[in-house]
């Protein structure tokens, strides 16, 4: 423990509170942009809908297509009791799930709607609790015909992360603002917030200027958000996640590194996914769980630059940006971003490193 806690301090930094964005800017491209250019070492302020001045011509901006499912559910026990879960995925027909208290294998789950608490379903349950580890449970339908993702999408909530405590977005504008424009894939429990500022003008701009832009997936799971272990350290290993690549965007991807074009990751998501596929200066693997931990002296193997907002201080993802600039610069571009008052975190202000 001593270990970690000896790093996380390296990675630390104070943000004032009021600097925690609790709502996304309005529109999305109205964001605050810093610009860090690592070859000058210069840092430039602007704004979002200004990207494409910055953006060398030839470069190919990637994006993480996936959808984020509204994965809070708030079931009643039998005892009556009501108990708030987040989904995190599902394997071999269990559904594994965190829950706000504690949870009886065996017990029953009635689902509810969200506000109104009427019942749906007839009183009839809806989950079984089957088993549990140390921090999740597994729940399995008592009914097979129905779909998880079905009941997600009707009646869950969007898993907003936990320092957005005062928004005053209603759920239908969480569920819009929550999301990418271009959204495809559904499977996330989080969204790939770097792309969150990105709006039709941003990419008509894009485009005019000849900038590429193509798409991957990778499905971010809670792990991405989750607090590093001394485990963590030891391995040099994260938590899973799945990605994949087609193979004509691969096709398009490796011939554009070999013709020296710079690759741009839209967030740290697609910057661990192309990490993760590249063997050498090639993608090669195209789908796949990747546990990928990139930190201080990764030797980048195909990005050459990244979108990326404000993280959290002592997390992984501001240990992978770090790779990118090295820890001591990232730190003074961060103490410059918060004399600005920039916002930052999911729905904070945007970076671009080039």
């Amino acid at each position: 423990m001593e270990n970690l806690e000896k790093i996380l301090k390296l990675y630390n930094y104070n943000l004032p509170k009021e600097l925690i964005a609790q709502e996304p800017a309005s529109p999305r491209d109205n964001s605050r942009l810093l610009v860090y250019n690592k070859k000058e070492k210069k840092i430039t302020f602007d704004k979002f809908y200004n990207l494409h001045k910055y953006i060398p011509q030839n470069a190919v901006l990637v994006f993480n297509e996936t959808k984020v499912l509204p994965a809070r559910l708030e079931l009643k026990k039998e005892t009556g009791g009501m108990v708030k879960i987040l989904y995190l995925g599902q394997k071999n027909n269990l559904i594994e799930v965190l829950a706000d208290r504690k949870l009886e294998v065996g017990a029953k789950l009635f689902l509810f709607a969200m506000r109104s608490f009427s019942k749906v379903g007839n009183n009839k349950e809806i989950f079984k609790v089957v088993g549990k580890n140390d921090k999740s449970y597994f729940l399995k339908f008592t009914d097979k015909k129905k779909d998880i993702y079905e009941i997600l999408q009707k009646y869950g909530k969007t898993p907003i992360p936990p320092y957005i405590k005062n928004s005053q977005l209603s759920e239908k504008q969480l569920k819009e603002k929550y999301q990418t424009i271009f959204a495809k894939q559904l499977g996330s429990v989080a969204a790939p917030t770097a792309s969150l500022h990105f709006t039709k003008r941003v990419f008509t701009k894009l485009k005019k200027k000849g900038v590429d832009i193509k798409f991957v997936n990778l499905n971010v799971g809670l792990g991405t958000f989750a607090p590093l272990t001394e485990d963590n350290l030891k391995t040099k290993k994260l938590h899973k996640e799945f990605y994949s690549i087609n193979k004509d965007t691969s096709y398009f991807l490796n011939k554009a590194k070999k013709q020296s074009r710079p690759i741009i990751g839209v967030g740290t998501t697609v910057v661990r996914t192309l990490e993760s596929a590249a063997r050498g200066n090639k993608l090669m693997k195209l789908s796949g769980q990747t546990q990928l931990f990139i930190e201080e002296n990764y030797k980048f193997q195909f990005i050459d630059g990244m979108i990326t907002n404000f993280h959290v201080p002592k997390s992984s993802l501001l240990m992978l940006v770090s790779a990118l600039v090295s820890r001591k610069e990232l730190l003074n571009i961060y103490n410059k971003a918060i004399e600005q008052k920039f916002r930052f975190f999911s729905f904070g202000d945007g970076m671009l490193i080039l």
